[in-house]
């Protein structure tokens, strides 16, 4: 168990370094690459891969929107040997425009090896 959560906190903090890198190619690694991902957001729920990266880039489409995000994370836990749930928040550092930060719930799954977020709901 402690290993499924070091590896999970893992690709969350390769996530915040592609995020901060600007890279959202990168930080979606971390993201179940299937139209089954669901994305929960104040514009409502996404479904698919390639729909919450487009929904990201929309969203963030420059440096100055992205900022610099840093993830707390409050729970942590298994739902099921190949699923764990996480709660958090997250921060953005952003030097032109207003900070934004907010809350987030993922229900992560072991793919193989890999662990990958298949629900995000952030708000």
């Amino acid at each position: 168990m402690e290993e499924d959560k070091k590896a999970i906190i893992q690709v969350l903090e390769n996530q915040q370094k592609a995020w901060n890198d600007g890279d959202l190619e990168k930080f979606m690694i971390g993201y179940l690459e299937a139209d089954s991902l669901m994305f929960v957001g104040s514009g409502g729920v996404i479904y698919g891969f390639e729909n919450t990266l487009d929904r990201y880039k929309r969203t963030y489409s420059n440096s100055a929107l992205m900022g610099k995000l840093e993830f707390t994370i409050n729970e942590l836990k298994p739902v099921t040997q190949d699923v764990y749930f996480m709660a958090g928040a997250y921060h953005l550092e952003r030097d032109s425009i207003e900070d934004a930060t907010g809350i987030f719930t993922l229900v992560w799954k072991r793919i193989g090896d890999d662990w990958v977020i298949a629900a995000d709901h952030s708000e």
